[in-house]
């Protein structure tokens, strides 16, 4: 098959499947947060399978609201885009546009399988992948601020302003958490690193790499702007931050990339420290069998990861703003720096197998 199809396949697949995620992510949300808070959330809406005669519809999966992704979809694009008269509009229209285009864009360097009929399940397997990660997964925040400023009104302008100090802070501690393991495969290529954690024990095994972990999540939901870092947004201070003004397609756009970015995080976290698509007990390669395998354990392990951003963000509080920059410049760096310092004396005494 032409090499261009195959990763035009890829693109499309790997698209496709993050959008669904992301669709059904958000139900799984509301459906847990009502659990916690003791209430029912989403019920009603199935999938349609046919019409009676009488109007009533045939649908599937109606008590678990399997459906409601479907209409959220249609209400963001039959929704009015009303764009105020005060914003700037072509920044305002293009602040949606930055922060959607680098939460696909990065899914081109993260392995989501080994192989399946001799295809790598990478769509650029770069040498330098985790860089070109954090290069893309930066440029969300021009479009937060963007949003902010073109909105020409004091809450998203807050809002951007606080979520470009606070990607702009945490972005260091979460550069300097995966350093340590980089220290140990050799590579930055992330497929390096899934295979390293093949041929060893996964990343997380190694007490030395538990703090840069804890680092890794905690800096991911500052990343994110996932509560209890959701400060860029604030409902109960900011009304909504930079967003606050967006309505239709241009609102739902901040709405997926926020869900992306979690996916995203939780894919890299799988990556880095969980082993990728390994399982002990899985071979290593195989036929398709095997390969569609790989896929499903790498996105089961996404799957569970991205549930522990959600029970975070209706357990947790949210903290004050100088608490968040306070926690990340006076803790996490030096916590960070003595991560990569713990792992060197590991390496050097000879108790990591790099």
């Amino acid at each position: 098959m032409d090499p261009i199809l195959i990763h035009l396949i890829k693109i499309v697949g790997v698209v496709g499947v993050l959008l669904f995620i992301c669709a059904y992510i958000v139900l799984a949300e509301r459906r847990i947060c009502a659990f916690i808070q003791d209430r029912l959330g989403p019920n009603r809406v199935g999938i349609p399978l046919w019409i009676r005669k009488d109007g009533s519809a045939i649908q599937i999966g109606a008590r678990w609201a399997l459906g409601q992704p479907i209409i959220d979809a249609l209400k963001a694009i039959f929704k009015e885009d009303f764009v105020p008269g005060h914003v700037n509009k072509f920044y305002f229209w293009l602040g949606p546009m930055l922060v959607m285009a680098p939460a696909l864009m990065v899914w081109a360097a993260i392995p989501f399988g080994s192989t399946l009929c001799g295809v790598p399940m990478i769509i650029a397997d770069v040498n330098v992948g985790i860089l070109l990660v954090f290069a893309l997964a930066s440029l969300g925040v021009y479009g937060i601020v963007l949003g902010g400023w073109a909105s020409n009104s004091k809450y998203p302008f807050l809002g951007g302003i606080r979520g470009s100090a606070q990607l702009i802070s945490y972005e260091l501690c979460l550069g300097l958490s995966v350093i340590p393991l980089f220290m140990q495969v050799g590579s930055l290529r992330l497929t390096e690193v899934v295979r390293w954690q093949t041929e060893h024990l996964w990343l997380v095994c190694y007490p030395w790499n538990w703090l840069p972990a804890i680092i890794y999540v905690a800096s991911s939901f500052a990343e994110t702007n996932r509560a209890p870092f959701d400060l860029p947004e604030a409902e109960q201070e900011l009304a909504g931050g930079y967003n606050t003004e967006y309505s239709s397609m241009k609102f739902a756009m901040f709405f997926l990339a926020e869900y992306a970015n979690m996916i995203t995080a939780s894919a890299l976290m799988v990556v880095l420290f969980l082993g990728g698509w390994h399982l002990p007990f899985v071979p290593v390669s195989g036929g398709i069998a095997v390969g569609v395998a790989h896929i499903c354990i790498f996105l089961a392990k996404v799957c569970a990861l991205a549930l522990v951003f959600i029970w975070v963000r209706w357990t947790v509080p949210r903290v004050r703003y100088d608490q968040l920059m306070g926690l990340g410049w006076k803790v996490f760096l030096p916590l960070a720096l003595a991560g990569v310092l713990i792992t060197g004396l590991a390496i050097v005494a000879g108790w990591s197998p790099s």
